[in-house]
């Protein structure tokens, strides 16, 4: 049984959707406002926030931000009619598993957030625009979350989520081959870290823990996505 978050000053819609939940055997909770989310956030356990963007008050992606940092495994569902506003990049920044456009068919909706995975956030630095997109979208079909950075700097600016794993690509702007991989490990000593690079032959060895991989491009993403399966299984099994 899952317990989801719902968070939209359109309660006739969030109740809607919350009755279908239960309806499929979960719980769900209604909120209107951030700080209320904010609240239920510090008290229970849930396993997505679904929130809208614009409401009176905090922002959705200023829920994001605060419940994040209270519960940072929660996997988080943004929906809005407003895809060209400036708060949603700072949302994405945050890690998302999806950013939906209203209005959002039902099934589609619940079908996504029955698939999010809790503590399931990649981080996916990769300058190739197409191939960041197509892992982005692969990876959300199996319900991982996606923060993505396309340079050294990008990477550096990673410090404030909490992933479970990172797909690093050898070569980005802003510094020398290899440069956000180190930054990352320094973050994040203990990440698993995969390197996905046309050059494998020159991955510093010293960047390397024994704990990662390499997958030298063109790479089967299925197999990513399998090894991406294990590691996520074994974080939940040391956590559970």
């Amino acid at each position: 049984m899952r317990n989801y978050l719902l968070l939209d000053d359109n309660k006739a819609f969030a109740e809607n959707l919350a009755e279908i939940l239960r309806d499929a055997g979960d719980e769900a909770t209604v909120v209107t406002d951030g700080a209320q989310a904010l609240e239920l956030a510090r008290t229970q356990r849930f396993d997505v926030l679904l929130t809208d963007m614009k409401m009176p008050g905090m922002s959705g992606a200023a829920a994001v931000h605060h419940i994040r940092k209270v519960d940072p495994g929660l996997a988080a569902v943004v929906i809005t009619a407003y895809p060209g506003e400036d708060d949603l990049e700072t949302a994405r920044r945050e890690g998302l598993l999806a950013v939906l456009p209203k209005p959002v068919p039902i099934p589609t909706l619940v079908s996504l957030l029955s698939e999010a995975r809790r503590d399931g956030l990649v981080a996916l630095v990769e300058d190739d625009l197409a191939l960041s997109d197509n892992l982005t979208e692969v990876l959300r079909s199996r319900g991982f979350s996606c923060v993505t950075a396309r340079s050294v700097l990008d990477a550096e600016q990673l410090a404030s989520v909490q992933p479970f794993a990172a797909l690093v690509d050898l070569r980005l702007p802003g510094g020398p081959d290899g440069e956000a991989l180190r930054r990352l490990r320094a973050r994040f000593p203990e990440l698993p870290v995969f390197v996905m690079t046309a050059f494998p032959e020159v991955v510093p060895e010293a960047a390397m823990p024994e704990y990662a991989g390499i997958f030298p491009k063109p790479f089967d993403t299925a197999e990513l996505l399998n090894v991406l399966e294990r590691v996520h299984a074994s974080r939940r099994q040391q956590v559970s």
